[in-house]
């Protein structure tokens, strides 16, 4: 009797489809642990949020650091996420000769409300095995940015952070990377809709 294999892409296979045409323009796919993985519709609240997010951060990097929207990351041969929002290393290519990196990346951001448990656990545990040390989550449903550092392998052969703070919308939070940063996530979440 046969046992049947599960085939896991590489980001190789995944450009290749890509290149043939194997997506349509408006799918929203990344690749997670060699699976190809549909990404959830985006609601008001969360789009309202990256805009505001995107905003500030402008405001405070300006040059000193590269912010990406929505593109690919290379984390290993078989991870290649679209996270919501990444600080990166600036690059005179501009990254032009391929995605950023783990080395490259200072911050990457989530931004969740249908997809909070899917952040929370898939892509917590894929960024932590990919040593991503700053990972934060804006989370729409609790109200609350999740601040996680520290990742670590736990003794199942899972991975996850050993750091987790709360910080609330009334809050302000220091930038990794840049203790002279503050956020003010007050001007970042959405007002709260009743």
């Amino acid at each position: 009797m046969a046992i049947a294999t599960v085939k896991k892409f590489t980001t190789e296979d995944y450009h290749r489809l890509t290149e043939l045409g194997f997506f349509q323009e408006n799918d929203r796919i990344e690749l997670i642990r060699g699976e190809m993985i549909e990404m959830a519709a985006k609601g008001t609240s969360h789009s309202v949020c990256e805009t505001r997010l995107e905003r500030e951060l402008y405001k405070l990097i300006g040059e000193r650091a590269t912010l990406r929207g929505q593109q690919p990351i290379i984390l290993s041969s078989y991870s290649e996420p679209e996270p919501d929002r990444v600080i990166v290393k600036n690059r005179e290519d501009d990254y032009l000769n391929g995605h950023p990196h783990t080395k490259d990346i200072l911050l990457l951001i989530e931004i969740s409300d249908s997809s909070l448990d899917y952040d929370q656990s898939t892509k917590l545990s894929v960024y932590a095995e990919n040593n991503i040390t700053d990972y934060w989550i804006f989370n729409l449903v609790d109200f609350c940015l999740e601040y996680y550092s520290e990742p670590y392998q736990k003794s199942q052969g899972e991975f996850g952070y050993l750091r987790k703070l709360i910080y609330l919308p009334t809050q302000s939070i220091t930038l990794p990377y840049f203790p002279d940063l503050t956020l003010d996530l007050s001007k970042v979440f959405p007002p709260k809709i009743n």
